[in-house]
């Protein structure tokens, strides 16, 4: 049933035991497992977060609903808890071809290892396989250019990694991709317009389905063959029949140890991760200005993928959500200079429609590609911001590679403190604690046990 590019993701998959995990590759999948849970825990009250949640507990199962003294299936939870992770967009992040978040694979992998109880080391492996597949995947052809979403992305990488912490073979995993993409094939609608919550649940809708497709192989389900390269299969319908660059798919192909997930991105604000340079930038220029009133015009110059991305469409000059906002590159910049921080309050909607604010981004803020700045994506994220002050002066701050960045990494210090700022006023000191304290101790018996304990009160 296979074709070239199902055979290369299952062997992968399945050539990937506990003992080829490097190290530091082990370590860094705790640090996004910690980030991943600062960012569910700080976005809990939040629309998507409570909705996802609801709909989790009507589906009593084993898996830990965060949050609840709950719990519910697996693909249930794992959908509540992922929604969590995504919503304030504050996870990682990877650019290549085609963008991804893969750290959305965490929540649904965790809840199934906890359905099963299975040991906290295959839980790590299965994350540090299904960040390779998922930057791999993103390196070898662009979703967003035919119109189709990235998750379709995250689905594949989350059905290789429950597919090996559940034990099946090459063929099984096949199958389970196959019916995490041929059934659900993810529209770019989501994230183009006025944005809905949905633009916050899509990777862990996306995950769900992986979940469910790999739940149904191992019951006895096959799948479609060629989902890849077969007839209006992935490669025709979602990707104009370009195929896949095979060239990114070698490292797989050869089976080598996994590692991409160093070359992911953590995110510092909570914004699209295109617009985090911009954050960086602004402030840096807030600090030159001193008083936002001196503002006169603001010029911003910024990479093709973030100009189409989160400033092209006429919603994102005039934001009426939280997700609009977070994906609108001149209300990032315009709220930063004005505010001289960005946060999650910056997303209130009071704070979106502030009049002042809005006029700063409708009449006096501009934004433009500027081609040399497209050359240097994605290995870098660059974007120049020019203020001309009230009096004629021009400040002009550009970076490259804000922090988090592959290039420029936090520290595991930074990381932590970047954890207790996402769950103060939710969870007091001495739990948060307990939960750092768990998540470094996951490959150890019984660690997935004491971090579930933890998430679940």
């Amino acid at each position: 049933m296979s074709d070239r590019v199902s055979r290369v993701l299952a062997a992968s998959a399945i050539g990937t035991p506990w003992e080829r995990v490097p190290p530091e590759t082990i370590h860094e999948v705790r640090r996004r497992i910690l980030d991943s849970l600062g960012a569910a825990i700080a976005a809990l009250d939040e629309g998507a977060p409570t909705a996802a949640r609801r709909y989790a507990l009507g589906r009593p199962g084993a898996s830990t609903v965060w949050g609840t003294g709950a719990r519910a299936d697996a693909e249930a939870a794992g959908f509540a808890n992922g929604v969590a992770v995504r919503s304030l967009d504050l996870n990682d992040t990877y650019l290549s071809r085609e963008p991804l978040h893969p750290s959305d694979a965490i929540a649904a992998l965790l809840a199934l290892a906890e359905a099963r109880d299975l040991p906290s080391r295959e839980l790590l492996r299965a994350i540090a396989i299904a960040y390779e597949i998922g930057a791999s995947l993103c390196d070898a052809a662009s979703l967003r250019a035919h119109g189709w979403d990235h998750v379709a992305f995250l689905a594949i990488a989350v059905a290789c990694g429950a597919g090996a912490m559940l034990g099946l073979d090459a063929a099984g995993i096949e199958h389970a991709i196959s019916l995490a993409t041929v059934p659900h094939a993810p529209m770019r609608r989501t994230r183009s317009g006025q944005l809905s919550m949905w633009k916050g649940a899509a990777a862990a809708g996306a995950a769900k389905d992986a979940v469910q497709a790999t739940l149904l192989v191992e019951a006895g389900m096959d799948a479609p063959e060629a989902p890849f390269e077969g007839t209006f299969g992935f490669v025709q319908q979602l990707l104009g029949g370009e195929g896949f660059d095979l060239e990114p798919l070698r490292r797989l192909e050869r089976v080598e140890p996994p590692v991409r997930i160093l070359d992911t991105h953590v995110k510092a604000w909570p914004v699209e991760y295109h617009a985090q340079s911009a954050v960086d930038a602004a402030l840096r220029l807030r600090a030159d200005l001193g008083d936002p009133s001196r503002i006169g015009r603001i010029q911003i110059e910024t990479f093709r993928a973030a100009h189409e991305i989160i400033a092209a469409d006429p919603e994102k000059w005039d934001p009426r959500t939280r997700e609009t906002a977070d994906h609108s590159l001149p209300y990032v910049v315009c709220a930063a200079l004005q505010d001289g921080e960005v946060t999650r309050s910056t997303f209130e909607l009071a704070r979106i429609r502030r009049p002042d604010t809005l006029e700063l981004v409708r009449d006096r803020t501009t934004v433009e590609e500027d081609r040399v700045l497209t050359a240097r994506y994605p290995g870098e994220t660059p974007n120049r911001i020019t203020v001309t002050t009230t009096d004629g002066l021009r400040l002009v701050h550009e970076v490259a590679h804000p922090h988090g960045h592959a290039r420029d990494p936090m520290t595991d210090a930074e990381l932590v403190a970047k954890f207790r700022s996402n769950v103060a006023g939710r969870i007091d000191e001495d739990r948060a604690a307990r939960i750092e304290e768990a998540v470094w101790s996951l490959d150890r018996e019984g660690g997935l046990g004491a971090l579930t304990r933890e998430l679940g009160a």
